[in-house]
């Protein structure tokens, strides 16, 4: 049966003036789990990326790193959604807590849950545009690859919880803690089977523990 591996991109620039690019560490991480993939004797692996810089870097060291031939297919719904648009429709303005790291998880997560159960929230600026678009990027993908082939989706957060949310029949805020708690190029594992395709692991990242644990980031 076919497997399909969603990476979440490297760590990013938090903080700095254009987020959308891979930090030092986040091309590291990225090349981390190319390492950790490249071992996994992946069948003839279908590379699959969001459009974002961070995700399409990720995907180019990733399989630099792993070995992987092709040219990865870019889809922009395996894009991220816009969390600076949601912190600013959900939360208040808090300028200081914009620097801190922690302090913005701690907003998003707020953000997150009010944009899921919003009534008034539809149309392209919706979180059923958003999920929805997620769930049939990968219905696609799921439904094109043979039996002897695997693909691997380099991806966001966000899209990771909403198609595991998904597959799991979660609430709002099972969505919400899939969504803080999914660590910078980790894998997360689907079987595609007879009867649809279904979650095997989520946010695995073994590849940095022991002597590579310093490559360990959440955001």
């Amino acid at each position: 049966m076919p497997l399909i591996s969603l990476v979440r991109h490297g760590q990013a620039s938090f903080g700095a003036e254009d987020y959308d690019v891979l930090s030092a560490l986040g091309r590291e991480q990225a090349q981390a789990v190319g390492r950790e993939l490249g071992r996994r004797g992946l069948r003839e692996p279908h590379l699959v990326t969001g459009t974002l810089n961070r995700q399409r870097d990720t995907a180019r060291l990733l399989a630099e790193t792993a070995g992987f031939k092709g040219t990865p297919q870019e889809d922009p719904r395996w894009n991220e959604y816009d969390h600076v648009a949601v912190l600013a429709r959900y939360t208040a303005p808090d300028p200081e807590a914009q620097a801190d790291s922690r302090a913005v998880q701690g907003l998003l997560d707020e953000a997150l849950e009010k944009w899921i159960t919003d009534p008034d929230a539809d149309g392209s600026a919706g979180w059923a545009a958003f999920a929805n678009g997620t769930s049939a990027a990968l219905a696609e993908l799921s439904a094109a690859l043979g039996q002897g082939r695997d693909a691997v989706v380099v991806t966001s957060g966000g899209v990771l919880a909403a198609l595991c949310g998904a597959l799991l029949s979660l609430p709002a805020a099972g969505v919400v803690a899939l969504n803080r708690v999914t660590v910078n190029a980790a894998v997360t594992t689907l079987v595609v089977g007879g009867s649809g395709t279904s979650l095997l692991t989520f946010n695995d990242h073994a590849h940095f523990t022991g002597d590579r644990r310093r490559l360990l980031t959440y955001r």
